[in-house]
């Protein structure tokens, strides 16, 4: 009987070193895989991969924040403001307060 193969497990790193090598065009796919000894799908998917997660290595680098994240806790506050109002009013009216 022969041997079962096992399944290989690539770093980070090299998924990395490989995807980049890919993107940068200088050789094919194919040559690619057979150099890092890797199936060219594979390396098609690393590809892909870095090419739909590069935009979020610059996200929040700069210009402001959103507006929502400034003000959240601004409208929370306001909000337990306005609330202990409306209940300080309810018990002076219902009696329930001195």
């Amino acid at each position: 009987m022969s041997e079962a193969k096992k399944r290989k497990f690539h770093t980070p790193e090299f998924k990395a070193k490989v995807g980049l090598e890919a993107l940068r065009g200088v050789m094919t796919i194919n040559e690619i895989g057979q150099e890092y000894s890797v199936h060219p799908v594979t390396v098609g998917q690393w590809k892909k991969e870095i090419q739909e997660q590069a935009k979020t290595i610059f996200e929040g680098k700069r210009g402001s924040k959103p507006i929502a994240a400034h003000r959240e806790p601004e409208l929370l506050f306001s909000e337990i403001g306005k609330l202990k109002v409306e209940l300080d009013w309810l018990k002076k009216k219902s009696g329930i307060s001195r």
